[in-house]
Formats: structure tokens, sequence, C-alpha cells
């Protein structure tokens, strides 16, 4: 299994809702900054779409929230690959604060060229990249809703 272990971020307080603990809309941010190095892993970042034209859009994510998060915090996210193919990237990201899972997330993105408007097939090396790096078997969490089939 490979999981990535590439953010680590502190709970800001402007994250925070009137309760004390970690607003919903929040528990995506950090994932979604997450997304952006998990991208980067694979040469798929902001220096490969200002070379090639294409980027990483996502289409569809699954965010379960799993247990609260309360200040102060250190936010950990987890990534990982559940699956892919020419055009298309599943992964996931697990929140994990003091050891404990608090919430988990899943994508389905797409590769897509900018420059012609429309989704495009990956080379065959980032391909590579991605099929080696699926992990197996996927989490029990992961959910039916989203898959490449």
């Amino acid at each position: 299994m490979t999981l990535y272990r590439l953010n680590s971020v502190e709970l800001k307080p402007e994250w925070l809702d009137a309760y004390g603990h970690l607003n919903e809309a929040f528990y995506l941010v950090p994932m979604s900054e997450t997304t952006w190095l998990l991208q980067d892993q694979f040469d798929l970042g902001v220096s490969y779409f200002e070379e090639t034209g294409c980027a990483i859009y996502t289409v569809e994510t699954h965010l379960r929230y799993l247990k609260e998060v309360r200040a102060p915090a250190t936010l950990e996210i987890e990534s990982m690959i559940l699956g892919s193919d020419a055009k298309r990237i599943w992964f996931a990201h697990q929140m994990v604060v003091d050891g404990s899972v608090r919430a988990t997330s899943e994508f389905m993105a797409l590769h897509y060229s900018t420059r012609e408007q429309r989704t495009a097939p990956m080379t065959a090396d980032t391909c590579e990249r991605l099929k080696a790096a699926q992990i197996s078997p996927r989490p029990d969490w992961v959910s039916g809703n989203i898959s490449l089939g």
C-alpha cells in the first residue's frame, strides 16, 4: 500500500465554527491543498500545466466526517491512489489528528486539455506510475459510489 504523507497543517482559528470545532466546510480545505501536492508527486502540477496546457480537474468528491476536530490541532493529511486509467485518477485523502482518522475524502478527477477543451490521455509514464502507486486492497471506507467501473 502506497500512502503519501504530503501535508501537515495547523488548525486555523478562522476554520472554527460557533461550537469551537472545525467547521464542515473547512475539512475539505487542507484536503484540497493536499491534492495539489499529490499532483506534484506525479509531475501533474502547475509546471506541467504551464508546459502542456493539461490539468487535473476534480469532477466528484465524497467527504466523510468521522470525528470532530477541536483546536489546537495539527491536521495530517494522508493520500492514496485508488485507481486510474488514461484519463481519470481516483484518489483519496484521510485527515489524521493525534493518530485518529477524523475524516476521509474521495475524488474522481479528469486529465483535461485546456488547449483542446476536452479530456486527454496522460502519458504512458504517468499512467504506469499511477498504477504502481495504487493501493491494494482499498480501505474499507471507500464508497461504492465513486469508481472507475
